[in-house]
Parts: structure tokens; sequence; C-alpha cells
């Protein structure tokens, strides 16, 4: 990584908003950005009055724009650093942010291939940068998003996925459900299979590139039953998160 990445910047909160009761975006203006591509992430640092620091590591949201950069914060409970960034942190406040970082996990517009992003919970905010970046490229490359999560309102960025955005041709949303399900859904609340990724992913033929996101047992999931459709595992790219602390 280059001295510029590996450097702390002041990052001013310029605006929030809520993506669910547990979670919110922030934009933060960082003076001197280099830029990012969609996938990478940063290193959040607060550091108390004491003296005392913490830092962690979130997915950018957003495709580059200028100095601002959007994270989609999920709280961990009895976490360290998300209860303060999600109930806590205002605009005009100031956190320090490291980054960007990682180069394996990235979609580039340039890429002609299609694309199938699957994403469970939280593991959408890398996934959606992929997406704006697309959108802000007017990229006209195919995107499937199969996205997962416990039930209706903990889908993130759901207004956003469902506006019909003309900028968005070519881009197929199928959500699935494991706890609870809207009324009269044709799909059963449960884990993710063999048939959904089967029947809103693209057939292995096609070649396309995967990007799987989510906590370490969906991913494993995810990317075992890709492997086992016929997808070619160099083209499955993954991250995962566990517990960290928050």
């Amino acid at each position: 990584m280059s001295a510029q990445r590996t450097a702390w910047r002041d990052a001013r909160l310029v605006a929030a908003r809520a993506e669910t009761g547990a979670a919110r975006t922030l934009v933060f203006k960082i003076p001197g950005w280099p830029g990012h591509l969609a996938g990478q992430h940063v290193d959040v640092r607060l550091t108390a009055e004491d003296g005392y620091s913490t830092q962690r590591s979130y997915s950018i949201a957003s495709a580059t724009d200028g100095d601002l950069v959007e994270l989609t914060v999920q709280n961990v409970p009895d976490g360290e650093v998300s209860p303060y960034l999600v109930e806590v942190l205002e605009v005009g406040d100031e956190v320090e942010i490291r980054g960007p970082v990682g180069g394996w996990f990235v979609w580039r517009p340039s890429s002609e291939r299609p694309v199938l992003l699957v994403g469970g919970g939280s593991g959408i905010v890398p996934l959606m940068a992929m997406i704006r970046a697309r959108r802000q490229a007017a990229g006209r490359t195919p995107f499937r998003l199969v996205y997962s999560v416990r039930e209706p309102g903990q889908r993130f960025y759901a207004g956003e996925l469902r506006r019909h955005d003309p900028a968005d041709a070519g881009l197929d949303v199928a959500y699935l459900y494991t706890r609870a399900v809207p009324d009269g859904w044709p799909r059963p609340a449960g884990r993710l299979t063999v048939a959904d990724l089967n029947t809103h992913g693209w057939p292995a033929d096609f070649e396309p590139d995967c990007y799987v996101c989510g906590p370490t047992g969906f991913v494993e999931t995810a990317a075992d039953i890709l492997i086992a459709l016929g997808h070619d595992p160099r083209r499955i790219r993954t991250e995962r998160f566990g517990p960290t602390g928050g």
C-alpha cells in the first residue's frame, strides 16, 4: 500500500441517514482523498480524550465522488466503534480514516463480463458500491444481485434498489429472507440454496465474475454452491466478516 493510502486523514461527517433500525449510512468529506475502486474498504479510528484509540474496517458503499466517501455501518451490540458511529456521531464531527484498502475484491467499470453479486446482511455494502460505480459509468455490463437478509426490515438501500432508475437497466435484484417474508412472498423463509443461485444467478457457461460478501458461513455456502454449479473458482471473489468487537 502506498504511503498516501496508509496515512490517516481527518474525515468530517457531512451527512447521515438511517438504512435500518440498526444501520446508518455516513457521508464523510476527506480532503485529499485519492479515490477508490468499488469493493475496497477503509480503516476508521476513534481516539478518546485520554489518548486511547481503537479502529475497525468498513467497506465503502459509494462510487468515487471527489472527496466524499460513504460508509454504511451496522451497529454491533457491545462494540467499541459501531455504536458510536451509528448512535452518537453527529454532522460536523470528525474521525480518522485510512485507505482505500484492497485490490482483489474489486470491480472495474471497464470489465465486460456479466457480474453476479451475492450478499448476506451487511455484506451488501461493497456490492452496492459496485452497482453505484456501474451506474456512474453508464455501464451496460449485466448485473444480478442475490441479497439475503433475515426479514424485510433489515434490507439496506431498499428504496434505491426498487426505484427502477433508467441507469440501472440490466440490473436484476432477487431478495431471499431467512426468518420472515413479506405477505404473499413466493419463496418460504430459509437459507441460501442451490435452487436460489441456479434460478437467480448466471449460468456457469456465461463465465460471470462472482462477488460474494457476508458472514463467514454464508460466504462459504455460497461459494461452494457456485462451484457445484460449475462456476470457475478463479472467478469467485469472496469477502467475509465475523465477530471483531464492532
